[in-house]
C-alpha cells in the first residue's frame, strides 16, 4: 500500500471523468484481495472453528507461495495487454478470474482450494498493473493534476484495505469461514459491474495493444527469463523433493527451493541487462540492483503482516474485550442484535499462554470425551459415522446428540448450537503425524466428492439452559482449569477480537501519515536540506529494521511467547513499518522507470515485480521460521537482515545519486 505525492491546490476537483470511477473499480478489488491476505493463514491453519487445520509451517508455506506469485504475474498481465489486449480488456478479464477463484474458495471442496488460489493471482496479474496505467493515461503529459489523481486512486487502495479485515471478522463471526470468500466474490463482481458501466467513459485511459520499437520481443522473455526460471524451478523442487533429506526440508520447504532456484535465471539476466545496454545507459540500469534489493526486503517485512504478524495476533496478543487497546476497544463498541460482529469466541486454543485472572468457559461448556483425531475432526467440523458412535456411548446423561437440518430453517435454539455443531460423513480420513518442531499435527480430510449425512451437535441440559457443548480432549481440560482459574457461566464464551483486525492498521497509518512526511519532505527541501531520492530510500529501510527492533523488545516483554502482550505493540510496529513503506516504496517504484531506457522499461519493470515476489516468498518462509525460534531471536534475525541491506544501500549511496542525478531522475 503506497501513496503518492499531493501537488498544491485543491486535491479534489478538475480531474478527468474516469478518475473516480477507476477509484471505486480499485477500492472493490482491494478489498477483496486484502480479504485474502488477512484470512490465507488463519483460515489454512485453524484447527477449532472449521478451517483446514494445516500446521502453521504448511499455512505460511501456502501464504508465501500465493504472495510471491500474486506480485509475479503483472508483469506477464502488464506485458500481454501492452500487447495483445489493451488495459480494459484486462482488467476485465482479470476482475472476472479473481470473482471465479473466490467462489470456488467457498464452495469448501478440497480441490478448490488451490485452484481458486491460481484463478486469484492470474487475475491479480492482469487487474492491477493495468488499472494504474489507465489512471495515468486520463492525464496529459505534463498535467499538474496528475500526481494528485494518482493520491486520489491509492486512498481507493487504503480504504479497501483497511475495511477489508473488518469484513473478514464480520463473515466469519456470523457465518463461517467460506462466506467471506464469497462476500469477497460479489465485491470483485461489483467492481467489474463498476467496470462495464464505465466503459465508453474509460476508453480516453485505454491504449491499442501492439509492440513499439524497441521492446523486448515475447519470445526473448520466454526463452530467456520465464523458460528457464521454470526449468530450474522444477528442478530445484524435485532436488528437495526427492534427494534432500526429510529432516532438511522440515524447514525449508521443496517449494522455497524450487522458487529460489527458479530466481537463477532471473537475476543473472538482470544483472548482465547492463551489458546489453549502451554506455550511457549503463550507470541507471546498475543503480536498479539496490533499488530492487531495497524493494524486496521491505516487502518481504511489510507482508508479514499476512503471516508472522498474524500469528503474533492470534497467539500472543490479549484480545478479549476490555483491553486497553483501539482495536479491541472498536470491537467491543460495534453491536449488532446483541452481538459484538467484530469479536467472536475464545475457543479453549486462546488460553494457552493467557493470565491466570482470564476467565475460561464454564467447565460443563466443555465435553472433554474425545481423542485427539476426534477433537481435531470436531474442531474442522467433520466427523466420521464411527467416530460418532464411539463419542455417543462416552457421553454423560446431561449431554444429547442432537440433529441439524442440512438445508432449510432453523429454529432459535438450532441457529445457536449451528456454531459448535459438526457434519457427519461415512468416512473421514485423518493422518497423525509430527510438525518440524516435533508438535503433534493431526490433519482430516473427506474423500472427494463424499457429501455430508447429518449434522449433529452435543447438547447439555444444565438447569434450565440448554446449549452446544465444544468437544475436547481430557488433557486440553486440564490444562485449561489448571490453578482453578474463574469461569463465565455455562454455555457463555469470552469474546475477543479477530486477529485479522489487527492489520488494518497499516492502511490507516498510510492514510494520516502520509500528509505528515509529505509536509516533511517539502520542509526539507525548502531549508536545503540534503534528503535526496537514494536517501530517502536508505532511510525507508533503516525505519524498517528499526520496525523489527520494536517487536523484539514486545518479545523479550511477552516471555518469548509465555505471556500475552498488549495490541498496542502491532500498532506501534505497523506505524514504524508504514513510515517507512512511504519512505521507501514510492521513490523505489518511481526510480525503476526513471533510471531505465524507454525500451527497458517494460523488463525493469518486471525485475521490481520479480524482487517484490521474492520478498513475499521470504515473508511465507519467515513465518515457518517463526515457531522455529524465541520471538525475540526471530525479530532480532529480521531487524539484522534489514539492518544490513540498509548498511549496502549507504555503501552504495554516491553511486545511486550519480545516477539519480545524471538522469534527472
Amino acid at each position: 500500500m503506497t501513496s503518492a505525492a499531493q501537488s498544491p491546490g485543491s486535491m479534489f476537483t478538475g480531474h478527468p471523468q474516469g478518475l473516480y470511477r477507476l477509484f471505486f473499480i480499485e477500492m472493490w478489488e482491494r478489498l477483496a484481495f486484502y480479504t485474502m491476505v488477512g484470512v490465507l493463514l488463519l483460515y489454512a491453519t485453524d484447527t477449532e472453528s472449521g478451517g483446514l487445520g494445516w500446521s502453521k509451517a504448511d499455512g505460511n508455506e501456502i501464504y508465501g507461495i500465493y504472495l510471491a506469485f500474486v506480485y509475479f504475474t503483472p508483469y506477464l498481465g502488464g506485458l500481454l495487454a501492452d500487447r495483445f489486449l489493451g488495459y480494459r480488456k484486462s482488467v476485465l478479464i482479470g476482475g472476472l478470474l479473481f470473482a471465479s477463484g473466490f467462489f470456488l474458495l467457498a464452495t469448501g471442496q478440497g480441490w478448490s482450494f488451490p485452484v481458486g488460489l491460481v484463478l486469484l493471482c492470474m487475475g491479480n496479474g492482469f487487474f492491477k498493473p493495468n488499472i494504474s496505467a489507465m489512471v495515468g493515461n486520463l492525464y496529459p503529459k505534463g498535467d499538474p493534476k496528475r500526481d494528485a489523481g494518482f493520491n486520489i486512486f491509492y486512498m481507493g487502495i487504503n480504504v479497501g484495505a483497511f475495511f477489508a479485515n473488518f469484513l473478514v471478522a464480520y463473515m466469519r463471526n456470523a457465518f463461517w469461514w467460506e462466506m467471506v470468500f464469497l462476500a469477497a466474490g460479489v465485491g470483485m463482481l461489483l467492481s467489474v459491474v463498476i467496470l462495464g458501466a464505465s466503459w465508453n467513459v474509460l476508453a480516453r485511459a485505454d491504449r491499442t495493444p501492439g509492440t513499439n520499437p524497441g521492446d523486448t520481443s515475447f519470445r526473448e522473455i520466454l526463452l530467456k527469463i520465464l523458460g528457464p526460471a521454470l526449468l530450474f524451478g522444477v528442478a530445484g523442487w524435485a532436488l528437495a523433493v526427492y534427494v534432500l533429506p526429510g529432516g532438511l526440508t522440515k524447514l525449508v520447504k521443496p517449494t522455497d527451493f524450487g522458487f529460489l532456484i527458479g530466481a537463477i535465471p532471473i537475476l543473472l539476466f538482470f544483472a548482465r541487462l547492463s551489458q546489453r545496454a549502451e554506455p550511457a545507459e549503463r550507470p541507471g540500469l546498475k543503480a536498479l540492483m539496490p533499488i530492487y534489493l531495497a524493494g524486496g526486503t521491505f516487502f518481504m517485512v511489510l507482508h508479514l503482516n499476512g503471516s508472522a504478524m498474524t500469528t503474533w495476533a492470534n497467539d500472543t496478543t490479549a484480545r478479549h474485550l476490555g483491553q486497553k487497546d483501539p482495536v479491541v476497544a472498536v470491537a467491543d463498541s460495534v453491536v449488532v442484535n446483541g452481538k459484538t460482529v467484530f469479536a467472536g469466541e475464545a475457543y479453549p486454543g486462546y488460553y494457552g499462554n493467557a493470565a491466570a485472572d482470564v476467565p475460561r468457559p464454564a467447565k460443563s461448556t466443555l465435553l472433554p470425551i474425545a481423542t485427539l483425531a476426534q477433537a481435531r475432526m470436531f474442531g474442522q467440523k467433520r466427523l466420521d459415522d464411527a467416530s460418532l458412535a464411539e463419542l455417543r456411548a462416552k457421553l454423560p446423561a446431561d449431554v444429547a446428540v442432537e440433529a441439524l437440518p442440512l438445508q432449510g430453517e432453523l429454529t432459535a435454539e438450532q441457529k445457536a448450537w449451528k456454531r459448535f455443531a459438526c457434519d457427519v460423513f461415512p468416512k473421514v480420513t485423518v493422518k497423525e503425524d509430527v510438525d518440524s518442531h516435533g508438535l503433534p499435527m493431526v490433519s482430516v480430510t473427506v474423500d472427494g466428492g463424499a457429501s455430508a449425512t447429518q449434522r449433529v451437535a452435543f447438547v447439555r441440559a444444565d438447569g434450565g439452559a440448554r446449549f452446544a457443548a465444544y468437544l475436547v480432549t481430557q488433557d486440553a481440560f486440564d490444562a485449561l482449569y489448571a490453578g482453578n482459574p474463574p469461569t463465565l457461566p455455562p454455555g457463555q464464551y469470552l469474546r475477543t477480537a479477530n486477529s485479522e483486525l489487527y492489520q488494518s492498521w497499516n492502511a490507516l497509518w498510510v492514510i494520516l501519515m502520509t500528509p505528515v512526511v509529505m509536509i516533511a519532505f517539502a520542509r526539507m527541501m525548502q531549508r536545503g536540506v540534503d534528503f535526496s531520492t537514494a536517501r530517502k530510500i536508505l532511510a525507508g529501510m533503516v525505519i524498517t529494521a528499526l520496525s523489527a527492533l520494536f517487536m523484539a523488545l514486545a518479545g523479550s516483554v511477552s516471555g518469548d511467547g509465555a505471556a500475552k502482550v498488549s495490541g498496542l505493540w502491532l500498532m506501534g510496529f505497523y506505524a514504524i513499518v508504514t513510515v517507512g513503506e512511504l519512505c521507501l516504496s514510492p521513490m523505489a517504484l518511481s526510480l525503476v522507470t526513471k533510471l531505465s531506457p524507454k525500451r527497458f522499461v517494460g523488463l525493469t519493470m518486471g525485475g521490481w515485480f520479480f524482487a517484490t515476489a521474492v520478498g513475499n516468498k521470504f515473508s511465507g518462509f519467515l513465518g515457518v521460521l517463526q515457531g522455529a525460534m524465541p520471538p525475540t531471536l526471530f525479530f532480532l534475525v529480521i531487524a539484522g537482515a534489514a539492518a544490513a541491506v540498509a548498511l549496502y544501500i549507504k555503501a552504495v549511496l554516491p553511486r545511486l545519486d550519480a545516477a539519480i542525478k545524471q538522469y534527472g531522475a
